[in-house]
């Protein structure tokens, strides 16, 4: 997520799943809601299945937002360009909303009235809105101070903080809250100064300046679509590190760590951390920022470990703090670990994003992989995959052989924040990650420029992905999305024989995954196996060809002796 759910710890690589999560804050009021935004009674769970995806009747052009913040009650105004996806339609306009004070609405500037609308405690819907592209204008009244869900806007410790994913931004206006809906946003935030002199929002900041009665404001822009679970806001007391980092291209990258006043010393290896992932992005994957400031946010008290919310990432404080005196090299590893990841999610989450959240492993599992071969470059490879190999056993396979088994891309929910779960961000770090093995580095990096070619400024899916790495490198994946579909980790038993006289060596393969709940009946894995072979003394054998899927090929490559080939599984049973 957006949020790094699977390192949310206190000093350790300790994982855990959303709601087995220690809620951090401490300071949030828990006087419950006024009563005109209490709903009447709760809805009744429903299930959502991905086979049940349609496309949106709407799209959203632009979203200009303004948030008189205040300590009873904040207003958000919501100006909105609506576009029909098909011209001439004039079908409902269905927004999703929760715990809101509708204030007004207005289409065209003309406020509607009860009949031209219907309001129920989770949407708000336009009933005949006009048949080509309109703007629609919504105010509602929220109470941040009040809100102890950690969801869409929330005080806490004197700061009014933001968490979105999945479904947080309907707790701050009306607004159809699904990631395909993406949009270009302005924001302007008016506050007290004294009370709130730091105001933060996603982009970059167009203008600022002082307001009668103590108050000041600011108007942030950014440029790039972003779907709402990317919007952020901050305001509070808060002071920053300040660095500049100069892209590939020579732009000038203004970079800020904000904390409160007495943690900014303890930001150091964060700042560093961040330095080192823009680098490493540029020389690896040519992905190089695309805006003007950066800024990241650690509070004591953010419950969701940390978010990649467009140019404005938010951390819990024991993802980003750290000085000698107290932490140790894992926290010190956590937190270049991190950081890169929200960095990263700024192309594999962010400029292309999920077309729902059935795609959730597609920014998640792909960023985790991207991570992961960060910090195996800024430290040791073999060490960093041992770690991670260690965890997939010790987390992801409990998992995939009990009752909560569940496929890398589930086809069914009943609340999304179950979504974010080991197998979602590990194991379908590990479906990337064989991408790779099969194609080698400089394949995968092809498969990933088609992917951005193609899909910069899209909501996609994991099948999107598949298709990008397929077609980059004319390659044949046989029953691999597999890997996305069914649940359980397979089994796979090889046995091996040697002829002294042929100078062959046999490998039989046959795989089996187990059962899981709703999938009693599984179809064989594409399973890539990297084979070599040593002699007596250690050393890596030249291999000359191999006896593969029915032929003889051959693995030399010109005079120069291979050492290693790769071995496609497939089937049930195989023979090598």
């Amino acid at each position: 997520m957006h949020v790094y759910d699977l390192i949310v710890h206190s000093l350790t690589y300790f994982q855990r799943d959303k709601q087995d999560r220690r809620r951090l804050i401490c300071a949030v009021a828990t006087e419950p809601l006024p009563k005109q935004v209490e709903e009447s009674k709760m809805d009744a769970p429903k299930e959502i299945f991905l086979k049940d995806y349609k496309l949106p009747d709407y799209y959203f052009d632009s979203v200009d937002l303004t948030f008189l913040l205040g300590d009873e009650k904040t207003i958000v105004s919501s100006k909105i360009t609506v576009l029909p996806r098909v011209e001439g339609s004039s079908s409902p306009l269905v927004l999703d909303g929760a715990d809101l004070k509708l204030l007004s609405v207005k289409v065209n500037g003309e406020e509607l009235k009860n009949g031209d609308y219907h309001l129920e405690s989770r949407h708000l819907t336009i009933l005949s809105p006009p048949s080509g592209k309109f703007t629609l204008e919504i105010v509602t009244e929220i109470y941040p101070q009040k809100n102890t869900s950690l969801e869409g806007l929330y005080k806490s410790s004197g700061n009014f903080c933001t968490q979105c994913e999945a479904e947080g931004f309907r707790k701050i206006t009306y607004y159809q809250d699904r990631p395909d809906i993406m949009a270009k946003y302005t924001v302007r935030i008016e506050a007290d100064k004294s009370l709130y002199p730091v105001l933060l929002s996603n982009g970059n900041l167009l203008e600022q300046g002082d307001l009668e009665g103590g108050k000041h404001y600011v108007l942030w822009e950014d440029p790039f679509k972003k779907p709402c679970y990317l919007f952020a806001l901050v305001a509070g007391q808060l002071e920053s590190r300040d660095d500049m980092f100069v892209t590939r291209s020579g732009r000038n990258v203004s970079l800020r760590i904000w904390t409160p006043a007495q943690d900014v010393p303890k930001t150091a290896h964060a700042m560093y951390s961040l330095k080192a992932a823009m680098k490493w992005d540029e020389d690896v994957f040519g992905l190089e920022y695309d805006l003007d400031l950066f800024n990241i946010v650690a509070v004591p008290d953010f419950d969701m470990g940390a978010m990649e919310n467009k140019s404005l990432n938010i951390f819990n404080s024991k993802l980003v703090l750290a000085s000698p005196e107290t932490a140790s090299d894992a926290d010190y590893a956590a937190i270049l670990r991190v950081i890169g990841h929200e960095y990263f999610h700024n192309w594999t989450g962010n400029r292309v994003t999920c077309r729902d959240w059935f795609q959730l492993s597609l920014k998640e599992g792909l960023t985790v992989f991207r991570d992961q071969e960060f910090s195996s470059d800024m430290g040791s490879r073999t060490v960093k995959r041992i770690s991670d190999v260690s965890r997939l056993r010790i987390s992801q396979f409990p998992q995939d052989a009990g009752p909560m088994a569940h496929p890398v891309q589930p086809h069914s929910y009943i609340k999304m924040d179950n979504f974010y779960t080991v197998t979602v961000y590990q194991k379908g770090a590990e479906a990337v990650r064989m991408y790779k093995t099969l194609l080698g580095s400089q394949g995968f990096r092809k498969g990933m420029d088609l992917y951005f070619k193609r899909h910069d400024g899209q909501a996609v899916t994991c099948e999107d992905f598949f298709a990008a790495m397929r077609d980059a490198n004319d390659a044949d994946f046989a029953n691999f999305l597999q890997w996305y579909s069914q649940a359980g980790t397979p089994l796979v038993k090889v046995t091996s024989s040697y002829d002294a006289e042929a100078h062959t060596f046999t490998l039989k393969f046959s795989q089996e995954v187990p059962p899981t709940p709703g999938q009693p009946v599984k179809e064989p894995m594409f399973i890539p196996v990297v084979l070599g072979l040593l002699d007596t003394s250690g050393k890596d054998m030249p291999l000359s060809s191999v006896y593969h899927d029915g032929a003889l090929k051959s693995i030399a490559s010109g005079s120069q002796p291979a050492y290693s080939t790769i071995l496609r599984v497939t089937k049930v049973r195989a023979h090598r």
